[in-house]
């Protein structure tokens, strides 16, 4: 190797930074903001420094996801490079916050920022489909809160298909792989509902839920999101865009899908109600036709005794007009021509008498 190479500025440049790309590639740092500024409202300029030394750092507008500001302690990925002016550079690709004092004061700027914008506002929120036949999770398939949602999915209902997308749930390059994911399921896919899942985690792990592009395309998502991100108590930007917000993946599959144990039971009930009624009303209906016999029969009853009392009538009558009766009480009965000589037969209750008539008067 040659002791003294001669270079251009130019030339010494590109070399360097070949050496640095070689040597290094991407990498991260972890530090404090200082002296941040944004230039024409398209670059962002700022320092990363811990307590002995400072690294200067740049990046577009565009790339920056989070509110930033001195103070904050970060976690930036980029790479390290000589501008052509010979400054030393750290071009940021990527920015998240670090511990629980950054990661809350970038949180509560952007929420404030983008509930400004309306993007939180509960009259936008879309209810889930309740004829759910096809769901798209957005989750690390090795995440235990993957493995319970698929659990309780499946044992509580089953026979729905499930399409997912294998992303990492913490770090820089999380937000970035679920933004792909949630634009494949909004344009390839005919799933009716996107599942956004990650379970339990530091501050730290969850930060990425709070980056402003995800929650943003979560918001602009055209199939309704539903998130189960952490715990109960924790609560992401991701959650608040989202259409329904769970606790955890394991109520997510809960809200997601009924109980088929507790359909079931309430099918049985309905059914023992339905049979109670049928024979309450079977009951009801027997004692009113019975009722109505009953009435039937009084009705019969009494116009038999009518019927019964007309006839007794009409036998005194009959029998007060029988011969053999008015015979009994001394009368007779007469029979034959009505005339002087003529021959008669008088019928008396016990004979029967000839006899020729003498003489005919009337009566006074």
């Amino acid at each position: 190797m040659q002791d003294n190479l001669q270079f251009t500025p130019t030339e010494f440049i590109s070399v360097v930074n070949q050496t640095l790309e070689y040597s290094y590639g991407s990498i991260s740092l972890v530090g404090e903001v200082a002296s941040f500024k944004v230039n024409q409202g398209k670059w962002v300029f700022f320092d990363i420094k811990d307590e002995e030394s400072s690294v200067s750092c740049f990046m577009t507008l565009y790339q920056l996801r989070m509110p930033l500001e001195d103070g904050m302690k970060v976690e930036i990925r980029g790479v390290p490079k000589v501008t052509k002016w010979g400054k030393f550079s750290f071009t940021v690709t990527a920015i998240k916050p670090v511990g629980e004092g950054s990661i809350k004061k970038a949180y509560e700027l952007l929420k404030k920022k983008l509930a400004d914008e309306g993007l939180f506002d509960e009259r936008k929120k879309r209810p889930l489909p309740t004829d759910l036949a096809r769901i798209g999770v957005i989750s690390s398939t090795n995440a235990a809160g993957y493995a319970d949602f698929i659990k309780i999915i499946n044992a509580r209902w089953g026979g729905i298909k499930i399409q997912v997308a294998h992303t990492q749930v913490q770090g820089l390059d999380a937000p970035d792989q679920i933004i792909r994911a949630l634009k494949y399921f909004n344009e390839k896919s005919e799933v009716q509902v996107i599942a956004v899942l990650r379970g339990g985690g530091s501050a730290d792990d969850l930060s990425c839920f709070n980056d402003e592009k995800l929650v943003r395309e979560i918001a602009a998502s055209r199939i309704p999101v539903i998130t189960g991100i952490g715990h109960e108590i924790d609560e992401s930007l991701a959650d608040l865009a989202a259409d329904v917000r769970a606790s955890t993946p394991s109520n997510a599959a809960e809200i997601l899908t009924p109980d088929k144990n507790a359909i079931k039971l309430n099918i049985e009930s309905m059914v023992l109600r339905l049979n109670n009624l049928i024979f309450e009303k079977i009951r009801a209906e027997k004692s009113e036709i019975q009722e109505k016999i009953l009435r039937v029969v009084r009705e019969i009853k009494n116009k038999i005794e009518v019927l019964d009392s007309d006839v007794k009538q009409k036998i005194k009558i009959i029998e007060a007009l029988n011969p053999e009766k008015v015979l009994k009480q001394g009368y007779a009965i007469l029979n034959g021509k009505i005339s002087p000589g003529s021959v008669v037969k008088i019928t008396t209750h016990k004979k029967e008498i000839k006899a020729e008539i003498k003489e005919i008067y009337e009566r006074k």
